[in-house]
């Protein structure tokens, strides 16, 4: 039997306490802003008045699954899925990859000082805001003073200005393309720091029995990459509602989004913005979300056992 005397402890305890503050500061975040505030959801299942303030939230009288009746029986409903369901496959089946081809690109360069300075560029613009983005967008794509359509119209590729901007049919194209440049540099690293845990002795045995790069690529990059992939495959699917790697649907929509692509641009997310908090209807757009949230969890779980029955690998 151990024995640990209590001036050990208190001397363990004043050795890690920076540690332990800055988990503490970690756990208090999440139930301050994601454990505290899910006592909301039972809002999905009243009639809730703002002006009852956050008393209301319990006292309030009970409707039952009236709000997600009426979410169904929307007219907006079929087009708001089908709007929902194709930006975030699109999105699922080009953010996915391109973080991984990206990490095994730059595993195979050379200059370290070439190298790093593309990794740097890459993950520059997950730090700018969704606001800065779409002013870039709006600064590259404009038909007025756009640099995409000047550049088009002065090499006679074009002869009336493209609108990228607000034509329907170009938003899902445009909201993937800039997501993925936002945020595929960020994921990169997660999949160059499997890359960093793969033996190097593995690619010197493969080159002396003369191995070439794409099959060292082949049989043991990717490999080495699976279990990365596969975990970061389950958080995508589990996100896809909300864009999957680069989850940023509700943002592009609000911020690309206008009444000329509206056909195209309008998401379940926004709708619940728009109909449910604008208009005060807070029962109606916490039922929306809840919705959403669920279907998630659902697909997170289905996933993950998938995944594990397949390879043998799993979130948990």
């Amino acid at each position: 039997m151990i024995i640990i005397s209590k001036g050990l402890i208190r001397k363990q305890i004043r050795k890690q306490l920076p540690y332990h503050v800055f988990v503490g500061m970690g756990i208090a975040f999440l139930l301050l802003f994601s454990y505290i505030p899910m006592f909301g959801i039972i809002m999905a299942f009243k009639n809730y008045k703002i002006s009852t303030g956050i008393e209301g939230i319990f006292t309030s009288s009970w409707v039952g699954l009236r709000h997600f009746k009426e979410l169904v029986n929307d007219y907006n409903f079929p087009n708001l899925v089908r709007n929902t369901l194709i930006l975030s496959l699109l999105k699922v089946i080009f953010s996915y990859p391109i973080p991984i081809l990206f990490a095994i690109l730059l595993s195979e360069v050379r200059n370290l000082a070439f190298k790093r300075f593309v990794q740097t560029v890459s993950y520059l613009p997950h730090f700018i805001s969704w606001v800065v983005v779409t002013g870039v967008a709006y600064a590259f794509f404009s038909t007025g003073y756009g640099i995409f359509n000047d550049l088009l119209l002065s090499v006679g590729l074009i002869k009336t200005p493209i609108k990228v901007l607000t034509d329907p049919d170009s938003f899902y194209g445009l909201a993937v393309a800039t997501a993925i440049w936002k945020e595929a540099g960020w994921w990169t690293i997660i999949f160059l720091a499997a890359l960093a845990g793969i033996d190097p002795s593995l690619y010197e045995a493969a080159e002396m029995d003369g191995a070439g790069r794409l099959k060292r690529i082949l049989h043991i990059t990717l490999p080495g990459m699976k279990n990365a992939s596969i975990v970061v495959l389950i958080l995508t699917i589990g996100s896809m509602l909300g864009g999957g790697l680069v989850g940023s649907n509700f943002e592009q929509s609000m911020l690309l989004g206008n009444s000329l692509n509206n056909e195209t641009s309008q998401i379940i997310q926004t709708y619940a913005f728009n109909v449910g908090l604008a208009q005060g209807r807070f029962s109606f757009a916490t039922a929306i979300d809840f919705a959403q949230s669920c279907i998630s969890v659902f697909l997170i779980l289905t996933s993950n056992a998938i995944a594990k029955r397949v390879s043998g690998t799993s979130l948990f």
